[in-house]
């Protein structure tokens, strides 16, 4: 089963996504933050990330910055 992680601050839109993805048949993680996100990414390894660019904590290029410097 594919996987795929959803970064969103803005929790409807986080819990929405990630209940479409479910009811599509994907593992589907959610983070509330680019840092927690970094987190479950490095941990999970999900096969796509959804990643929101302007968030609290660590933005969407922080997010992609941190995870290319991660193979």
């Amino acid at each position: 089963m594919k996987s795929v992680l959803v970064i969103e601050d803005n929790t409807d839109i986080r819990e929405n996504t990630a209940e479409i993805l479910d009811m599509a048949g994907y593992k589907t993680f959610a983070a509330e933050n680019g840092k927690i996100g970094v987190e479950m990414a490095l941990k999970e390894k999900p096969d796509l990330i959804v990643c929101d660019i302007m968030m609290p904590v660590l933005d969407g290029y922080g997010v992609l910055h941190l995870l290319n410097k991660n193979p």
